[in-house]
């Protein structure tokens, strides 16, 4: 039987790369796109206190995130529901939006990647 990761069982923070490798192995496709966001959570919460280069880097990095989720959903071959793609695109226009302005809100992009990696981990 194969085992699944929890949510509850993020990876340890000093792991090998062997050790990371084999964890990788052993999420669903789901759970390593919800890594992704979380990733992205972490570099712009760290953002919000950094100086601006590091701060740009997030906000670019974050930017290239949705641009993905964006095309992703916009895709004519996605599986999803159209009415979820286009709520999905919704959200990802808005944070695209945000990541554009002079000085973003990294708060509200924080808040709508949780909210993507924590519906992914379901």
């Amino acid at each position: 039987m194969s085992e699944q990761i929890s949510a509850a069982e993020p990876p340890p923070a000093t792991v090998s790369a062997a050790g990371a490798a084999a964890y990788r192995r052993r999420m669903t496709t789901k759970q390593m796109e919800a890594e992704v966001f979380a990733r992205a959570t972490r570099a712009i919460r760290t953002a919000e206190q950094a100086e601006p280069l590091a701060r740009a880097r997030a906000v670019a990095d974050n930017r290239r995130l949705w641009d993905a989720v964006h095309a992703a959903v916009m895709d004519p071959t996605n599986a999803l529901p159209p009415s979820l793609r286009g709520q999905i695109a919704g959200v990802a226009l808005a944070v695209l939006r945000e990541c554009d302005q002079p000085s973003p809100d990294l708060g509200f992009v924080a808040e709508m990647n949780d909210l993507f990696a924590a519906g992914l981990w379901r």
